[in-house]
């Protein structure tokens, strides 16, 4: 039961330890560091055996295959917004994509419209081209990469390591001789298995994101050749937004005005008496 219940701890220590490394791992900031390498574990030493640490024979595998998420981004002006939706969803499926989503509003003057696809990677180039081909006038274009390589990696290894752990649970549960030491057992092997789902999960979508590109397409109403430009209504609000300023300006004055008024008046008053004496003073000298 003593053996049992060190061995127990250790392996609880150890799952502690595992999750601590999980949790910095994925937030860290990707460092720099040659090609990044994923420990395939291809032996655990026996649970009775355990002693202070857990002693496992590791391999190590290159990754020649780096993970890339790419993205883009178009700004297009075209003649016809849903006719343009309905031809770039036909040259997504065309080049082994598909659309994730698509929306247009014609309640305005200016009728627009979005559509985000995701095609394979290695046709990122071709479907861009194929969706200028599309446009009267392109607006914005542009492009974002994201080397997800070494994030996969370290997902890759942290799997390995919580598999380890779980088999090791897996061993020590055989040998659980009360109910209390299963339950402690069983409660420890949840958590190693919820890590790794979730480690499952990330990994998952790494590889979903990096052999698909997202391509994000906004339409807009391309005008017409000699469309008149003079937008009277727009005109109007300027006018009246003028307007607004110059009697803002003028109240500012007025109130100016107002607050310095006994000043004014003082000065005025002072001016007047001045004026008045020098006046009276001249006339005596005049006789």
């Amino acid at each position: 039961m003593i053996k049992f219940k060190r061995t127990f701890g250790i392996l609880v220590l150890i799952t502690i330890l595992f999750t601590m490394l999980s949790c910095a791992s994925s937030n860290k900031e990707t460092a720099q560091r040659p090609a990044p390498t994923v420990p395939k574990f291809a032996g655990v030493t026996s649970v009775t055996s355990l002693g202070s640490n857990v002693s496992v024979d590791a391999s190590s595998t290159e990754y020649t295959d780096r993970k890339i998420v790419r993205t883009g981004s178009l700004t297009i002006e075209v003649n016809d917004i849903s006719k343009a939706i309905d031809e770039i969803g036909v040259i997504a499926a065309q080049y082994g994509g598909y659309v994730v989503n698509s929306s247009q509003n014609t309640s305005t003057d200016m009728p627009t419209g979005t559509i985000s696809i995701r095609v394979p990677a290695g046709k990122f180039n071709e479907t861009v081209q194929k969706l200028r081909t599309l446009a009267v006038k392109v607006i914005y274009e542009g492009t974002n990469s994201q080397d997800v390589t070494e994030q996969y990696t370290d997902l890759k290894a942290q799997l390995a390591n919580y598999e380890a752990t779980e088999a090791q649970y897996l061993e020590l549960l055989k040998k659980a001789d009360n109910v209390k030491d299963i339950l402690e057992v069983q409660k420890e092997l949840a958590n190693v298995r919820g890590n790794i789902e979730r480690i499952k999960g990330r990994i998952l979508y790494l590889e979903r994101t990096s052999e698909t590109s997202l391509i994000d397409v906004n339409l807009q109403k391309a005008r017409p050749i000699g469309e008149s430009q003079w937008d009277i209504a727009g005109i109007f609000k300027s006018a009246v937004d003028g307007l607004i300023v110059f009697g803002k300006v003028l109240l500012a004055i007025l109130i100016w005005l107002i607050v310095f008024c006994p000043l004014w008046i003082a000065v005025i008053i002072i001016v007047l008496i001045v004026k008045r004496k020098l006046k009276n003073k001249a006339i005596p000298d005049q006789k």
